[in-house]
């Protein structure tokens, strides 16, 4: 069992027992480890203790986070800058696919493809010649692999574990663990609409959230709530594009195609980060 999956154990834990409150040694007991071991691998994988995680968990702190981030996300777009967020995340620089590149559906192409485990569990990360064009977590390879294959049914396909796992700790890295780097190229398959909204969630910064409204009023589409919420599910990027950040204006977190566990934890990992950051700053 991987930290990732220890994590999300408790989380699910929590959900059907919070009304308890369960002490360290509780939760401990539930991954397997002493509440030393148990303390030590939480604190590391979250970057804070086990109460200070927990806390971002609860429905007042989404709340908070949608709150500020609606109203960063919404100046950020109406400003035309790349975001307050870009020196705390990475910085993507997303195209889509022409029509003619859709038609062809990679032909002539050699797409390089690899699983990696990340901090959410194990992914596939695929790059084509104009980007990374897949980002997925991975409960079945045979299952991942075949959907990008889908999506580039004329290419051909190379497995390189090695430099995904690479480019996986460059996606993957706490800002303040990394150090400067370009841009990150990503290329998507996509409508107009779709790409528009994924640009628009690449201006969500780490520990704030926005809701499917205030990302639809941010584009000038006040009424398209709906359908900036079915873009935002027809995300090929996982992480990278972070649809994670995109919650119901009520606070509850909603659906996620990669698992409602995985969305709360990964969520609360990002928050928790930033606010112990801003706090050592």
């Amino acid at each position: 069992m991987n930290h990732y999956e220890r994590i999300a154990q408790v989380i699910r834990f929590l959900d059907e027992r919070h009304f308890e409150q369960p002490d360290l040694t509780t939760l401990a007991g539930r991954t397997g480890l002493s509440q030393f071991h148990f303390h030590r691998l939480f604190s590391t994988w979250a970057g804070v203790t086990p109460k200070d995680f927990l806390q971002c968990l609860t429905l007042a702190h989404a709340k908070a986070l949608l709150r500020d981030g609606g109203s960063i996300l919404d100046v950020t777009l109406k400003s035309g800058l790349s975001g307050p967020g870009r020196l705390h995340d990475l910085c993507v620089n997303l195209q889509a696919a022409s029509p003619g590149e859709l038609k062809s559906g990679g032909a002539g192409w050699t797409i390089s493809f690899g699983f990696a485990h990340c901090p959410f569990g194990k992914c596939l990360i695929a790059e084509s010649p104009r980007g990374i064009c897949r980002l997925a977590f991975v409960e079945n390879e045979e299952t991942a692999l075949a959907e990008l294959q889908k999506a580039w049914r004329q290419a051909k396909f190379k497995r390189d574990d090695s430099a995904v796992t690479r480019l996986a700790a460059k996606i993957f890295a706490w800002p303040a663990e990394s150090h400067s780097q370009p841009a990150l190229r990503a290329f998507v398959r996509g409508t107009p609409f779709q790409a528009r909204v994924w640009r628009a969630l690449l201006q969500v910064q780490p520990g704030t959230l926005t809701s499917y409204g205030r990302l639809a009023s941010a584009l000038g589409k006040p009424s398209a709530a709906r359908a900036v919420g079915a873009a935002v599910g027809q995300n090929p990027l996982a992480y990278l594009i972070p649809c994670h950040r995109v919650i119901r204006e009520t606070g509850v977190v909603g659906d996620y195609h990669w698992g409602q566990i995985r969305k709360r934890t990964m969520i609360a990992w990002e928050s928790s980060r930033f606010q112990n950051e801003r706090l050592e700053t």
